[in-house]
C-alpha cells in the first residue's frame, strides 16, 4: 500500500460580498474544510454515504444521483420532498447524526466578521473567502506536517469568475506561502499546485460532508465568541456540535482547538 494521502474538502456558509451586513447570517462568512484520508474516502465514506441515501431517498436513476445539499434538504426540494413527513425527517436526522459520529475526518472552520474587516480596510479589504482560505491552508499544512503526510485541496465550484480568482489565490499560496509558512514547506506538503474544483452535481462525497457541516460549524464559532445565543441554533445543529468538538483540528500536543480547528477573525 502506498503513502496515505489526504484531501481537504471545502465549502462555505454565507457569501463573500460586503452587501447588507445588518444580520449575523449576512455579516459572517464561515469557511469549513473537512480533511479525509483518500483511501478512507474510497473504501468507507462513499459506500457509507450511498447506503444512507438509499435508506431514505429514491435512488432509482443511476445517472441522477441524490446530492446531499443543506439548502435543498431544509427546504424539502427535489428528492428531499419526502422529508415533509415528520417521521421520515426524524429518521433521516437520526441517521445523519449517527453517520457523522462514526465517520473519520478532521474539521477546520474559519469565520470572519465582514463588517469589522470592511470598516478597518474599506476598499482595501480582502475578499473574505480568500482571506479565510489562506488561514485554513496554513492549518491544513500544519496538520500534514505534524502527521508527516501530504495532501491536496478540493473546493466547490462557485462560478467562472469566482473559480478563476480562487485558483489564483491558491497558486499564490502554493508559490509564495505566507508569513507563517514558507513556499518550500507548502510545496513539500501539498501535492498539487492547483486547487481542484467540482460542481455540486459531481456527487463528491467529501464536498457533501463539508456542505452539511459548514453552517453548524460556523454557528459553533459564533456561539463560542458570544455573537449568537444557543436558542438561535436549530435542534439538529445542537445535536451535531458535540460531535464536531471531537473532530476539530487541534494542537495535538496540548489538545487546544482554538486557533487550530476553530478560527475567528474579527
Amino acid at each position: 500500500m502506498g503513502e496515505i494521502k489526504f484531501r481537504l474538502y471545502i465549502d462555505e456558509s454565507g457569501d463573500h460580498t460586503y452587501n447588507d451586513l445588518r444580520t449575523a447570517r449576512r455579516r459572517y462568512l464561515g469557511l469549513t474544510g473537512c480533511i479525509f484520508d483518500l483511501l478512507y474516502v474510497r473504501d468507507t465514506l462513499i459506500p457509507e454515504l450511498d447506503s444512507l441515501k438509499r435508506r431514505h431517498f429514491n435512488m432509482g436513476d443511476p445517472d441522477e444521483p441524490v446530492i446531499l445539499h443543506r439548502e435543498d434538504i431544509i427546504n424539502h426540494r427535489g428528492p428531499f420532498k419526502v422529508l415533509q413527513d415528520d417521521k421520515r425527517r426524524v429518521a433521516f436526522d437520526d441517521d445523519l447524526v449517527k453517520f457523522f459520529r462514526k465517520t473519520d475526518f478532521v474539521i477546520i472552520t474559519v469565520v470572519i466578521d465582514k463588517g469589522n474587516h470592511f470598516a478597518a480596510y474599506g476598499d482595501r479589504a480582502w475578499n473574505p473567502y480568500h482571506y479565510c482560505l489562506k488561514i485554513m491552508l496554513e492549518r491544513y499544512c500544519g496538520f500534514l506536517s505534524y502527521f508527516k503526510r501530504t495532501g491536496d485541496v478540493m473546493a466547490e465550484s462557485r462560478g467562472k469568475g469566482e473559480d478563476s480568482q480562487l485558483k489564483n489565490e491558491y497558486r499564490d499560496f502554493y508559490q509564495n506561502g505566507t508569513s507563517y509558512i514558507s513556499p518550500e514547506e507548502v510545496n513539500r506538503l501539498l501535492t498539487s499546485k492547483e486547487i481542484k474544483l467540482k460542481k455540486k452535481n459531481a456527487n463528491v462525497a467529501g464536498l457533501q460532508v463539508a456542505d452539511l457541516l459548514a453552517h453548524p460549524s460556523k454557528q459553533d464559532v459564533l456561539l463560542e465568541n458570544g455573537i449568537i445565543s444557543n436558542h438561535e441554533t436549530g435542534d439538529f445543529c445542537r445535536r451535531i456540535l458535540p460531535i464536531l468538538d471531537e473532530k476539530y483540528n487541534r494542537n495535538y500536543a496540548t489538545n487546544r482547538i482554538k486557533g487550530y480547528g476553530k478560527i475567528f477573525r474579527q
